[in-house]
């Protein structure tokens, strides 16, 4: 039997949690429990919860928890194993809610069970209110997979906030930036949150951090510009290997001779570059466009030697080399991860020829998706009109085929940025930046969702809840 424990209530007043908990031990036959507390994270996150405590010898333990009055419902969290001492964060809460917990020790059969306690959650912050809006949404027509995910989405302007929105609009996870604005993000294999971090005087999706956060909001990598090898301004995109080394796009430049060409003597032109660093932030490989083509013979270099090429994407194949695509000669290109050799181009002027109206303008959010199609987000700032095309590349005899084209309806058209990921065979969740909309439609184009964004939207992503879980899961 347990001695039961004084735990006071938490309860809400504005945005301030406040919370009383009196320190407690229980003996069992089979543990103790000590100093039961529930404490804000330090980041005072209203959708994280700390439940602090102590156990008596080393053992595994874990907190269950549910709304109040659906316990049929219950939330576990990941076993914390070998310990005495516990920080256990709980996820998957929702803005001011009724929770009730208990903590369990022991990782089996055999179990011990703490009292069940009560706390609430606080409301949501006021620099998160109104900043996503789904204004459109037939039930009947979205498809089971749009409803168990999340969306992932963040703000490039100062103050910078990471978030995942469910389809209805509701905010599941966020995390806040004061002095920075968050360039790119992704969720990981490792269920982490991967960005590029930066000031405002950093342009558009420059930036000057790479940082790694777990989803109960704990640093699992940072580094900034000047430390280690992260020498370069970083852009447009950050990725984990299966080896956990980071991948990024990164900024070039060279002092080059353009007399020739109606230059200077000594002529700056900016490209761009991939670069790999290790989890210490030594560098461990890198490629540049300089080493594939001689700015002298690009027509256009001197009009475009202040952003020659603008690479907006990078993607790892599935046989682990590199997709990366360039906004302002409309390409797509393959480069060798071990000797650095272009391995095709894909677009205009490339190695595939492309029927008559399968041609794109710009790509963006370039990849392979699980059908192996390669998937883009065409701007198509010929037209004023944007599209999502999917290809099949056979890589040996050079030749392709159009597998899916959605074009978009009148109107609906962003000629930077954007991104278009497949949420099944038949819907594609699209971002139109510069209107500042993510929409869900099916293969013709007709909108079935959407959703309005206070700030302009880089990307949007989608995660099924599958691969979030237990840290993010259907409520």
């Amino acid at each position: 039997m347990f001695s039961k424990i004084n735990h006071s209530k938490i309860f809400v007043t504005g945005i301030m949690l406040i919370a009383i908990c009196a320190s407690a031990c229980v003996d069992s036959v089979f543990g103790t429990f000590r100093n039961i507390k529930l404490n804000e994270t330090a980041d005072r996150n209203s959708l994280r919860v700390s439940v602090d405590f102590s156990s008596a010898k080393v053992e595994d333990a874990y907190v269950e928890y549910w709304l109040d009055g659906q316990k049929d419902k219950l939330f576990r969290t990941p076993v914390t194993t070998q310990k005495k001492d516990f920080k256990i964060v709980l996820t998957n809460l929702k803005f001011n809610s009724t929770y009730q917990y208990r903590i369990v020790l022991g990782n089996g059969d055999v179990r011990t069970e703490s009292e069940v306690y009560s706390f609430i959650t606080k409301d949501i912050p006021d620099q998160l209110i109104g900043l996503y809006h789904v204004d459109q949404k037939d039930e009947q027509a979205l498809p089971a997979e749009f409803k168990e995910g999340s969306m992932l989405v963040y703000n490039r302007e100062t103050p910078g906030c990471i978030a995942m929105l469910d389809y209805q609009g509701t905010l599941r996870w966020y995390q806040r930036f004061n002095n920075t604005g968050v360039k790119v993000a992704h969720f990981t294999k490792n269920q982490t949150v991967l960005a590029i971090l930066a000031p405002m005087d950093y342009p558009t999706s420059y930036g000057n951090e790479i940082l790694e956060l777990s989803l109960t909001g704990d640093t699992i990598f940072h580094l900034k510009k000047g430390e280690q090898d992260f020498k370069q301004t970083i852009h447009h995109e950050i990725l984990r290997n299966e080896k956990n080394q980071y991948l990024t796009l990164c900024a070039e430049e060279r002092i080059l001779d353009l007399r020739s060409v109606g230059g200077k003597a000594a002529d700056t032109v900016k490209g761009d570059g991939i670069l790999v660093l290790d989890k210490s932030g030594k560098k461990i490989w890198s490629w540049s466009v300089f080493e594939a083509l001689d700015p002298l013979k690009e027509k256009n270099i001197l009009k475009e030697a202040k952003d020659w090429m603008h690479a907006n994407s990078l993607f790892i194949d599935t046989d682990g080399n590199y997709i990366i695509s360039f906004y302002n000669n409309g390409q797509i290109w393959k480069v060798n991860a071990l000797n650095k050799k272009v391995m095709w181009k894909f677009g205009k002027g490339g190695d595939f020829p492309l029927p008559k109206g399968d041609e794109f303008d710009q790509g963006h959010a370039v990849h392979v998706n699980n059908q192996k199609s390669l998937i883009l987000f065409d701007n198509g700032t010929s037209k004023k009109r944007s599209r999502v095309l999917g290809f099949d590349l056979n890589e040996i005899a050079k030749q392709v085929s159009l597998k899916l084209q959605v074009q978009l309806k009148d109107g609906i058209f962003t000629d930077r940025m954007g991104s278009a990921y497949m949420i099944n065979a038949n819907t594609i969740l699209t971002c139109i930046s510069k209107q500042n909309q993510a929409l869900l439609t099916d293969k013709n184009g007709a909108v079935l969702w959407s959703m309005m964004c206070a700030n302009i939207p880089y990307r949007v992503e989608f995660i099924p809840f599958s691969d979030s879980k237990p840290y993010i899961d259907e409520l």
